[in-house]
């Protein structure tokens, strides 16, 4: 076995390097202060186990907590009055790696000391999974092929090996995804709000240079966080700067792609398909016209199931309760000022 290989759920060195990073520990006048915690909106057992499994203490919400694990995305309007009636608060945990739904309050709630910390990175093996299953299903004509109730006399289909890739974003998603292409000799150029490079991208670009990498890009992989900066990062220009030949993939989120503008590329031949498990709005109505176009996959947000999910919520949990009670080595804080 390599070293490489991932051993009981770790994803190998590089997966291992990037959560060093992210779990440099809090200065000790930065770390919020040990106690209780409430997991909320409801104590589900598995969450409330790997919370003891790293020695923390479970307790419904009061004057004592000081932790909050919060296990929902569809009610982050409830919060703002749980943290404004328990001002003892001092670390949040988020469920998902996006944190679009609770920016604002992020935003808002400028209390010194208060950490939070997402899901971000967590979830990477599913979502990469994903990405590359539309890559690969695009790539070979799938969405044609399962509709098709004749033999094809023509041949159709490309494959992946040696083709260039372009990820927008350099969270774990992508470099999970990079793992994955690394078999196919894809040539992957990563773009990101640094210029930093990245292990195993032949080129690393800051997002105002989208534009220059696209043309040459065959797959373009939307993986990065949406805030007001990135909303509709894809418009009608970016599409017309991409090949005819080439598609478009987005397992992040549906903000990201301007709708409208992504239906017309399609519809005019700008770019060759897309595979897409967000969308704006979401869910996508019955009737939209992006359910017609015969070059697009829609997954209805699926990239990781609760079951592919669960476990890996818990090893977090695990992993901050830990840092909440001893050695502030958070991992997956959130950035206010970023948005994610």
């Amino acid at each position: 076995m390599s070293d490489d290989q991932p051993v009981n759920g770790d994803r190998g060195p590089r997966h291992r390097a990037v959560l060093a990073a992210e779990a440099a520990p809090l200065a000790a006048d930065e770390r919020p202060e040990p106690g209780p915690i409430a997991v909320l909106p409801e104590p589900e057992q598995q969450f409330v186990d790997a919370v003891e499994a790293a020695g923390g203490t479970v307790e419904p919400l009061s004057d004592r907590t000081r932790g909050v694990v919060w296990l929902s995305n569809k009610d982050a309007a409830a919060f703002p009055a749980v943290l404004e009636a328990h001002p003892g608060i001092g670390w949040v945990q988020l469920p998902f790696a996006g944190v679009d739904a609770f920016a604002d309050i992020i935003a808002a709630e400028d209390r010194p000391g208060l950490v939070w910390t997402s899901a971000k990175g967590a979830y990477a093996q599913p979502v990469a999974e994903h990405a590359l299953v539309l890559s690969l299903a695009l790539l070979r004509v799938l969405p044609k092929r399962i509709r098709a109730r004749s033999w094809a006399t023509e041949p159709e289909g490309r494959s992946l090996y040696g083709l260039d890739v372009v990820i927008v974003g350099a969270g774990g998603i992508a470099l999970e995804l990079m793992r994955l292409l690394e078999p196919f000799g894809a040539r992957v150029t990563i773009v990101r709000r640094s210029e930093a490079p990245v292990r195993g991208a032949v080129r690393t670009v800051t997002a105002d240079r989208l534009a220059s990498v696209l043309p040459s890009a065959d797959l373009v992989v939307v993986a990065a966080a949406l805030t007001g900066g990135t909303r509709h990062l894809f418009g009608a220009d970016e599409f017309a700067a991409m090949k005819s030949t080439a598609y478009l993939v987005n397992i992040a989120r549906g903000g990201l792609v301007d709708t409208d503008a992504l239906l017309s590329a399609l519809r005019s031949g700008a770019i060759a398909g897309a595979g897409i498990d967000v969308t704006d709005p979401e869910p996508l109505p019955d009737g939209h016209p992006l359910w017609d176009e015969p070059g697009v996959i829609i997954t209805p947000h699926q990239a990781d199931t609760p079951e592919m999910t669960a476990p890996l919520l818990a090893e977090r949990i695990r992993l901050n309760v830990r840092a909440f009670l001893d050695d502030g080595r958070f991992v997956g804080v959130v950035d206010p000022a970023a948005g994610y």
